[in-house]
């Protein structure tokens, strides 16, 4: 399943592509976004395989966007005007829309997103084949920390950084959730909360909207990670 966000300022165009990709069988929606830097808060804390993007947005460009991601997932570009296209084949974009553009010519772009033989997006099949590692190094002044991976109960986003929380100790490091996510084998670390990941080996107990380690130690389950926690983990 390839896991998408739309980020672009005109509702008619956000009808459009909404449309399109719940059209395609192998596409998951995960928000719609009409400003460029909420959607890089987003891309902080979630996972995503695929962008559609628009290049003319308020506050910040497309393409300005497009470069300050760091490990950027894939990227379509959506316009009215051909002027950029040179410029986003050099930003190593999967395709270019040229509004207004068909369904058959929205399938041809979401085509060439890499995909493996049973149909899961590469970067997906690849965090999904990937185990932990079985301890971190993490930076901490001049210093380097070893932690082992299975002693981790959770993380949790603080704004541009995370916090790593073990049975007795934190961790501060300049990784961003959605870092963690992709390192992390997604089997055992499963996200639960905008802002927490939580390591399911180490739960103690699941009461009401609560995640407990022990017997005071707990975080919160966010109403839209609810559903599919209690699906794959309760019953």
């Amino acid at each position: 399943m390839i896991r998408c966000i739309i980020v672009e300022d005109q509702p008619p165009a956000q009808r459009v592509l909404q449309k399109f990709i719940g059209d395609m069988e192998n596409m998951e929606l995960k928000a719609t976004f009409a400003d460029a830097l909420k959607a890089m808060e987003f891309l902080k804390s979630q996972a995503i395989d695929l962008i559609f993007l628009d290049i003319h947005l308020p506050k910040i460009s497309g393409i300005d966007f497009l470069k300050t991601i760091s490990d950027a997932p894939h990227v379509i570009l959506t316009t009215a005007f051909s002027d950029y296209a040179l410029e986003s084949y050099d930003l190593n974009v999967v395709d270019y829309l040229l509004k207004p553009f068909s369904f058959e010519r929205f399938v041809k772009a979401t085509n060439k997103v890499p995909v493996d033989s049973s149909g899961k997006n590469i970067k997906e099949s690849a965090i999904g084949a990937k185990s932990s590692p079985e301890m971190l190094f993490i930076k901490s002044g001049y210093e380097h920390l070893k932690i082992q991976v299975s002693d981790i109960h959770y993380i949790q986003s603080e704004s541009d950084y995370t916090e790593i929380f073990t049975a007795d100790k934190k961790y501060l490091t300049s990784h961003s959730l959605r870092h963690w996510l992709q390192t992390l084998d997604e089997r055992q670390f499963v996200q639960i909360h905008k802002s927490f990941i939580v390591n399911t080996g180490n739960i103690t107990k699941v009461s009401g909207n609560r995640i407990y380690f022990g017997s005071d130690t707990h975080v919160p389950i966010g109403r839209m990670y609810k559903e599919e926690f209690v699906e794959k983990y309760l019953k």
